[in-house]
């Protein structure tokens, strides 16, 4: 990656593979979630990321690039350790742990969508910034609904 346009494109194909990664896991996490609320959540937020992975395809087109993903190691680390979760907790605790789970994934999708909505504005990629900007909003609302569940009735 020798220019910031191979950066954004790299960090693209990571977060598609990402996104399509969290559909495959999300039902898991939607079955081990205990509770009509946390498990409604989890559901909202899967056919949020069917989405995600739409819209990214539209990015990936008006940049001229076909859609593909790239291995993403933070994601599969993230994956990893709300499978463990939902192995080890139990009671009370799984639903917090849960949630702490979505969060971090939360909080990484936040970061990488900030970033390439940026790197599209400095790149001229109009289309992309707008569907980056949009994608970007929906992740930070997500946090905010976790948020509030876990103060609200979980923890």
């Amino acid at each position: 990656m020798k220019t910031l346009h191979d950066v954004f494109l790299h960090t693209l194909q990571d977060i598609y593979y990402a996104e399509n990664q969290l559909v495959k896991s999300l039902p898991e996490v939607e079955e081990a979630a205990n509770g009509s609320k946390l498990k409604q959540a989890v559901a909202d937020h899967l056919q949020e990321t069917k989405q995600h992975v739409k819209t990214l395809e539209k990015v990936f087109k008006s940049i001229g690039e076909e859609a593909s993903g790239e291995k993403c190691d933070a994601i599969e680390g993230l994956l990893k350790e709300t499978r463990g979760l939902m192995k080890e907790a139990s009671g009370d605790g799984k639903n917090a742990a849960l949630i702490g789970a979505c969060q971090a994934v939360e909080h990484y999708e936040i970061a990488r969508y900030g970033t390439l909505r940026e790197w599209a504005k400095v790149l001229g990629h109009n289309e992309a910034h707008d569907l980056l900007t949009g994608i970007l909003d929906q992740e930070k609302a997500a946090n905010s609904k976790l948020t509030n569940l876990a103060v609200s009735e979980i923890n």
